[in-house]
């Protein structure tokens, strides 16, 4: 056998054994997700036992215990699932976020999105009700809508400026900060002018909050991340080889700008889609793609579903630690995630200091 085949052979065997490395990260995450999932199912302050969670989980819905169904499907259940999508959903934008911008601190919320949803809500909660569609429509769906629309908006202004400018990482992320200091001004402008009532409402909104997932709304976000999902299949290879710097992949015949503007709105409406309907929940975004990377390295064929793997777990447990600390109140889990990512943000940035890149 020649050098060069034997050279061949072992790149094989070195590759094959990535892969292999890379699936079993990707399979111990999934396992430990469905573990957090049945733990958050089971803890609560009805003091359900794990065995009666499994028989009423086994019995569905209609199941002859009605107190433990009712419970199960119709408060917990929701709550869970949500908590699955939007991690989901926004360890997809955080990956994606950083990967165009080339920017290890970057996630869905530098470009102001999650500023300009809390503006639309907070937009909602105060003049919500003298809307003549209100007579029509209830609130709930009034808030998360007017937080929808008005992360698009922020995108949209974002998205203008990129194309009268060029869509660079720089002027995406100046763009961005604008927006993002220009919805904040707003939102401080309303909870300056509401009523405590009202201010009551704006401030729990802005907290993040699993307490208002429904089945409609999980439906919208599942839609949502399930219509992005092709265009995240389809690009992964270009992701891919935009870790290998912008040169590099324009060499390869990559239309960056294209790439990046395609996946700008991708992470738009991942990050609209889970914040309209929960509130603001920090840190999963810029945390999660470290996770990932840190696991299975620059491949997005792993990295992108070890990303929403890794937000999932984050915000499920999350959930399941907020519930433990405070059995009778949960607390919200946007104030969890932001406690806790103070110190996963310093990890990340000793990983770097440390100069360990993969």
């Amino acid at each position: 056998m020649s050098a060069q085949a034997i050279a061949t052979a072992g790149l094989r065997d070195g590759y094959r054994r990535g892969a292999l490395r890379r699936t079993a990260a990707l399979a111990a995450a999934l396992a430990g997700l469905a573990l957090l999932l049945l733990l958050d199912l089971a803890t609560g302050p009805s003091g359900m036992t794990l065995a009666e969670t499994w028989s009423a989980l086994r019995q569905g819905p209609s199941g002859e215990d009605r107190m433990a169904a009712t419970i199960l499907w119709h408060l917990r259940m929701p709550q869970s699932l949500m908590g699955l999508l939007v991690g989901a959903a926004l360890g997809l934008a955080g990956l994606q976020m950083q990967t165009i911008l080339d920017n290890p601190l970057a996630s869905p919320f530098t470009l102001g999105f999650s500023a300009s949803a809390g503006f639309g809500a907070a937009l909602a909660i105060m003049f919500g009700a003298a809307l003549p569609l209100a007579r029509f429509v209830p609130e709930f769906v009034i808030v998360p809508a007017a937080a929808f629309a008005m992360t698009l908006l922020a995108t949209a202004i974002v998205y203008g400026v990129a194309r009268l400018r060029g869509a660079t990482p720089e002027i995406l992320v100046l763009s961005g900060i604008a927006v993002l200091f220009f919805f904040q001004s707003l939102q401080s402008l309303l909870q300056f002018l509401a009523s405590p009532e009202v201010l009551q409402q704006i401030v729990f909104w802005l907290f993040g909050s699993l307490l208002k997932a429904t089945w409609t709304s999980i439906a919208v976000v599942g839609v949502i991340l399930a219509a992005c999902l092709p265009f995240l299949v389809r690009d992964v290879w270009k992701l891919t080889a935009l870790r290998l710097g912008e040169g590099n992949a324009a060499s390869l015949g990559l239309a960056v700008d294209s790439l990046r503007r395609r996946s700008f709105l991708i992470v738009a409406l991942l990050t609209a889609g889970a914040v309209s309907f929960v509130g603001t929940i920090g840190f999963i975004g810029l945390v999660a793609p470290h996770v990932a990377r840190a696991a299975v390295g620059e491949d997005h064929r792993f990295a992108l579903p070890l990303s929403a793997c890794a937000g999932a777990v984050i915000l499920i447990g999350a959930s399941v630690f907020g519930k433990l600390i405070s059995p009778g109140a949960v607390i919200p889990v946007g104030i969890i995630t932001a406690v806790a990512g103070i110190p996963m943000l310093f990890a990340v940035i000793a990983r770097r200091g440390g100069g360990r890149r993969r």
